[in-house]
């Protein structure tokens, strides 16, 4: 990009409606359903609406720069109120789909640059969400980093999507039923393949290993699928006159929005695990400078836990299962059946090598 005037001011060097954005970015926090944040976990994920935000002000000139159209600072005030508004819009997830929004927001960049749009580069693109909104807003965008985890995110939602914009889906079961009358905007065929043979994937692994995860029977009588463990180490007591295997957990919470978790059941020699709803939450038995015994409340530093683990003296314990409920995840004690289940070998067909450690050899420079 040509570099600009020295009196040219963009919009963010001068003002923007900050409450707005804010609202947005927590409103932002709430959503699941299509939200990148979904696509994988990513500590220090920006919010989009946020990127978005500084990305568009920072391209579109303020009306100061351009003394010859908006002489008076009424004039200039009043513009700056018409580029607010486009920005409040902009921000709001609602309109991310909105394909007005979007090329009103473009159209403003377009008036500040010209036709000749700038690429954009983020060299430690982490999560992806500055590059992906720069995209968003018609740039040509790249992405950067050295965690290959992160190169992974961007390529999937950067990358790769683009490639196959307004193409059709190729599974048979798709194009057999809704090529003839349907039109597949944006990555729309793309996600129909994912979904199909993400489905397709699932069936054979359930052929394989379904018998691994037998159904638990709810309270009326249906079954669910069972989706997940969950899994604590426990240490041995280092009280000798306790010796108690107590479970390492930070936190028992399942789900705040459920206000679900998990209570530990004292039965002396052993503990067993109640899911229970409430505010009743019991605290988590390790932290950063050690753990405490869940019978006699003994301290058990750090120096203790890690020695153990060394020598392979810790040991796991059930304390929930995840099960496929019609309305979303349901989370159940464990009960002897699923301690059965999960008693069985190592298989031999794992996965055997050593791991790169020099992510390096990870880095990626895609657009």
């Amino acid at each position: 990009m040509e570099a600009r005037d020295e009196g040219t001011q963009k919009l963010i060097e001068v003002a923007i409606p900050l409450d707005d954005i804010s609202a947005a970015t927590a409103r932002e926090k709430s959503i699941r359903h299509g939200h990148p944040s979904t696509l994988h976990l990513w500590w220090s994920r920006k919010p989009l609406a946020a990127a978005r935000a500084v990305l568009w002000a920072s391209l579109v000139d303020d009306p100061s720069s351009h003394p010859e159209k908006f002489e008076t600072e009424d004039a200039q005030n009043q513009e700056r109120a018409r580029l607010f508004e486009i920005l409040k819009r902009l921000v709001r997830w609602e309109n991310t789909q909105d394909a007005n929004v979007m090329a009103e927001a473009r159209e403003e960049i377009r008036k500040s640059l010209g036709d000749d749009m700038p690429e954009f580069l983020d060299p430690f693109s982490g999560g992806g969400a500055i590059p992906f909104e720069a995209q968003r807003l018609g740039l040509q965008a790249h992405a950067h980093d050295l965690n290959p985890v992160a190169v992974m995110i961007n390529k999937a939602m950067i990358e790769i999507p683009p490639k196959f914009s307004g193409l059709p889906p190729v599974n048979p079961s798709t194009r057999a039923s809704l090529l003839q009358s349907h039109a597949f905007k944006g990555a729309a065929g793309l996600a129909e393949d994912i979904d199909h043979y993400g489905q397709w994937m699932k069936a054979r692994a359930f052929e394989r290993i379904g018998h691994l995860y037998p159904k638990v029977k709810l309270a009326d009588g249906t079954y669910a699928t069972v989706i997940a463990w969950i899994w604590a180490r426990t240490v041995q007591c280092p009280n000798p006159m306790c010796r108690c295997q107590t479970p390492l957990v930070s936190g028992f919470v399942l789900s705040r929005k459920q206000k679900t978790y998990i209570q530990p059941i004292d039965k002396n020699d052993h503990f067993e695990y109640e899911i229970r709803t409430g505010d009743d939450v019991p605290p988590g038995t390790v932290g950063r400078k050690g753990g405490v015994c869940l019978h006699c409340h003994t301290p058990i530093p750090l120096d203790y836990i890690r020695p153990q683990g060394k020598q392979v003296r810790l040991s796991h314990t059930m304390i929930g299962i995840v099960a496929e409920g019609s309305r979303g995840r349901l989370y159940l004690s464990p009960n002897p059946k699923q301690l059965q289940a999960a008693d069985c070998p190592i298989p031999d067909y794992i996965p055997n090598g050593e791991i790169e450690h020099d992510n390096r050899n990870n880095t990626i420079f895609y657009s």
